[in-house]
């Protein structure tokens, strides 16, 4: 079963920056889409952006213009650069490769907790 180590999560201000990252133990994942997900206390999963094998990117509406998401193949490592963190910010996020991805590609880590507050 593939694994995913997310790091680089922590306590900041609202305003400030986070750079996130997913090592991940299969090379195979350079062919496949990736994305970073996070769950908020009490809510559900939802996915934060994505990076595809061609590295076109997607984001989420309420992300789009402040983070940003790229991925480095020789390093087997996804980035998530995240600016203007506000507190609805405050999540654990997760990277994983996309749902069309086979089963033994996917599962989920630890995550990395973020939390944005004064």
């Amino acid at each position: 079963q593939v694994q995913f180590v997310e790091s680089g999560g922590g306590l900041v201000q609202p305003g400030g920056s986070l750079r996130l990252s997913c090592v991940y133990s299969d090379a195979v994942l350079r062919f496949y889409t990736m994305g970073w997900y996070r769950q908020a206390p009490g809510k559900q999963r939802e996915l934060v952006a994505t990076i595809n094998s061609g590295s076109s990117t997607s984001y989420a509406d309420s992300v789009k213009g402040r983070f940003t998401i790229s991925r480095d193949v020789a390093k087997n490592t996804v980035y998530l650069q995240m600016n203007s963190l506000k507190p609805k910010d405050t999540a654990v996020y997760y990277c994983n490769a996309d749902q069309a991805a086979p089963s033994f590609l996917r599962s989920w880590g630890q995550g990395t907790q973020v939390t944005v507050s004064s």
